[in-house]
């Protein structure tokens, strides 16, 4: 679901617009967040976040998207990314489901994604979206006005790897505006012989680490959208959009 263009920076009135797209994805993901419990469909939540999102005064991003045929990405356990809601998927109880949403704004789009435990779940599932949004935080600490994307990267990928866990190649972050993506690709792992873009302010980057228990290999199931784990083990996946400034990096789609 990747379409980049060319790099453009934002004046501080369309950063605002973006801050509103956003903070309705917040909004959308917390209603998710607690209504995410066993026996909802993947479909109830769809049809949640759809709802929200419009009485908010936005539109879902997603929806038609390259055809994608819903408002919402829910991937359950070895499902990596876009996963595609359904009636017939059922939350269980020890369960971990990432819910990848986004808005459209008065021309401006908001992307947002979290993972969340359905129920109780085991410590390894635990430890994994726990380390997996420590990554996110390590990689918006470097997202810093003459940093390179790839400082981004490293600080994604030196705590994931060092926390036992492995980070996909193949699906990157990707900067954000009146596009839903945009240049520059960033990647959650950093290639030692690439150079990478300078960050500059006015820049909106959608960091979004993808991280596995098991290999970071993964393939696409048969409806051409679900991406898995090729060993089935879990996956997690934290999202936020994040402006570049001249005094640091600003998350747009905190969840107050």
């Amino acid at each position: 679901m990747t379409k980049v263009s060319a790099i453009h920076l934002k004046t501080g009135e369309e950063i605002d617009l973006m801050r509103h797209a956003n903070q309705v994805v917040a909004e959308v993901l917390t209603l998710l967040e607690n209504e995410a419990t066993p026996g909802m469909t993947t479909w109830d939540l769809d049809r949640l976040s759809e709802e929200c999102c419009r009485d908010l005064g936005a539109a879902p991003a997603f929806k038609g998207y390259y055809g994608f045929p819903a408002s919402l990405c829910a991937s359950i356990n070895e499902e990596v990314v876009h996963g595609i809601p359904s009636r017939k998927r059922v939350l269980r109880e020890g369960d971990i489901v990432s819910l990848d949403f986004g808005a459209l704004y008065k021309g401006f789009y908001g992307d947002s994604a979290i993972t969340v435990a359905i129920g109780h779940v085991n410590d390894r599932k635990a430890r994994l979206m726990r380390v997996t949004e420590e990554s996110l935080y390590k990689g918006i600490a470097e997202a810093q006005a003459g940093n390179r994307v790839s400082d981004i990267s490293k600080a994604v990928q030196a705590h994931a790897e060092g926390a036992g866990f492995s980070v996909v190649r193949q699906y990157v972050g990707h900067g954000i505006g009146t596009q839903l993506h945009e240049a520059p690709e960033v990647p959650n792992y950093c290639a030692p012989e690439t150079s990478s873009p300078r960050l500059q302010a006015g820049m909106v980057l959608a960091i979004e680490p993808m991280i596995n228990m098991g290999t970071y290999a993964v393939k696409t199931l048969g409806d051409r959208w679900t991406v898995v784990t090729e060993d089935r083990q879990p996956s997690a996946h934290f999202e936020h959009s994040v402006a570049i400034t001249s005094t640091g990096p600003v998350i747009l789609s905190n969840r107050v």
